[in-house]
């Protein structure tokens, strides 16, 4: 071995805690001890997501807080508009119209049928009687915002008193009500009611007379259940007669939905819906007819002939112009007479 070798006995570093371990790294080495850290620096950001986190439910939190508000405002306003508007629940407290509704039902009013059609008979309408059966003045119509502030305080408990009813409508403007033909049924321009669908069970019609012809913008109301309902009839002295006007209608009652067992649809009985069916038919026919007269008058040669005429003797529809009256100039191609 020559001199200048070193043995394995004089290299340092061997042992643990020698002197060479506290010596400073070159500076490759501590270039790519740095680059070997880093993965180690790349994970410590990821205690950060969950401070992120916490600070992502809390702002949601903050500005759930804020929105609350907001949403109760915009719920009650679009339920003041429904109320007011629309449709409104209302509760039955008689039993002047069973067994149609019966006490402790809750029905709801549709607000807005009357802006497209006008009051059938046979309606269960709510109405206010102020100023016709009840003391006070007639309810006004309001403008929008007066209906809509009414709305509001009513929802509160502080609307405007009134008396409400809920009636069905017997007879429309103009209508001749009476009380009681030979059979002891109601008529409405001498036509019977058979009311047997509707009318409480046992009960007769009526056993108050009346003849009355209802004023223009008024209706005639009566209960189902008419021994113990007061109506119209037992309002004769009052303004309009004992009918209502049409302005006092808050709405018609198309549906109970309380309680769940008496849920149900409330349409017009058949004895108003077959009331229409002699015009309806009438009208039907005489479309036809119509048509048939004009045709007729489009022939090339006219006929004097009336439709009845032609009813009864259709054999002489295809008259020939031969067969003219005397006298009677023929007709040129042109239309023109010769």
């Amino acid at each position: 071995m020559s001199v200048g070798e070193p043995t394995t006995d004089d290299v340092p570093g061997q042992e643990a805690g020698s002197p060479a371990d506290d010596e400073p790294a070159p500076a490759s080495e501590t270039a790519q001890a740095g680059e070997a850290k880093e993965p180690a620096a790349d994970t410590e950001p990821a205690v950060v997501p969950a401070r992120k986190g916490r600070r992502g439910r809390r702002r949601r939190k903050r500005s759930l807080w804020r929105e609350l508000p907001i949403l109760i405002a915009v719920a009650l306003v679009l339920a003041v508009v429904i109320k007011t508007y629309a449709v409104q629940a209302f509760f039955i407290p008689s039993g002047s119209m069973e067994n149609t509704l019966d006490v402790n039902d809750r029905v709801l009013i549709n607000k807005l049928v009357y802006d497209f059609r006008g009051v059938h008979r046979g309606d269960i309408v709510v109405f206010n009687g102020d100023g016709t059966w009840n003391p006070g003045p007639l309810p006004g119509s309001s403008n929008f915002f007066a209906e809509f502030a009414n709305g509001f305080a009513s929802m509160f408990g502080f609307g405007p008193a009134g008396e409400i009813y809920v009636k069905r409508v017997i007879g429309l403007p103009s209508d001749h009500v009476a009380c009681c033909d030979a059979q002891g049924r109601v008529t409405v321009n001498n036509v019977p009611l058979n009311e047997g669908s509707y009318l409480y069970p046992g009960e007769v019609p009526s056993q108050i007379r009346f003849n009355i012809n209802v004023p223009e913008g008024h209706v005639w109301v009566m209960g189902d259940h008419r021994s113990v309902s007061e109506d119209s009839r037992y309002h004769l002295v009052s303004p309009g007669g004992g009918a209502i006007p049409e302005s006092s209608i808050l709405g018609r009652a198309f549906v109970i939905i309380w309680p769940p067992s008496r849920w149900r649809i409330l349409p017009i009985p058949d004895t108003f819906q077959k009331s229409a069916f002699p015009l309806t038919l009438g009208f039907a026919a005489a479309v036809p007819l119509t048509w048939l007269q004009r045709r007729l008058r489009r022939l090339p040669c006219r006929t004097r002939l009336t439709l009845p005429r032609m009813v009864m003797n259709w054999r002489t529809l295809r008259v020939k112009c031969s067969d003219r009256p005397p006298g009677t100039p023929a007709s040129r191609p042109g239309g023109t007479r010769a």
